[in-house]
């Protein structure tokens, strides 16, 4: 087991830097573990290595990779590592405001959730033509629910 270091980017882009990244470490062999990449935790991750000069190697030239910070304890980050249960309060038919992204602001009735891929379907409410827009389940805010009718 190595140790785990934290790797600092310009926030949102910590999945291209990581894709970028791993294809360096297949590409060179790499003594790599493991990459977490928490959500809550916005322009960094962690990386599982032998030493800091591996991951100097997977970096390098990297855009949007702004250098390691140094090792940190498992404990540090124990809390990323549980799997947590997260309910999603949004149903088919609620109103949600976009609060990222370029609709971000505009009011939209949900269509169709996928919960595997964390994505909601919806369909801008002030729109002149209905397109259904695929946007991150994180992104939306629910404003109002719809009301189930009792039969």
């Amino acid at each position: 087991m190595g140790e785990i270091f934290v790797v600092r980017t310009t926030t949102g882009r910590e999945a291209q830097v990581i894709e970028k990244m791993v294809a360096k470490i297949k590409q060179q062999g790499l003594p790599v573990y493991a990459i977490l990449r928490p959500r809550e935790v916005k322009g960094y991750f962690f990386v599982e290595a032998e030493e800091q000069d591996d991951i100097n190697r997977s970096i390098y030239g990297v855009q949007h990779a702004k250098g390691v910070l140094g090792a940190i304890r498992i404990d540090e980050i124990k809390k990323f590592l549980v799997p947590t249960m997260e309910t999603i309060k949004i149903n088919t038919g609620d109103i949600v405001e976009i609060i990222s992204g370029p609709f971000r602001g505009e009011k939209a009735r949900v269509k169709r959730i996928t919960k595997v891929k964390d994505e909601v379907v919806v369909e801008l409410l002030e729109a002149a033509v209905q397109i259904p827009i695929t946007v991150k389940l994180d992104s939306v805010r629910v404003i109002k629910t719809e009301e189930k009718k009792e039969e």
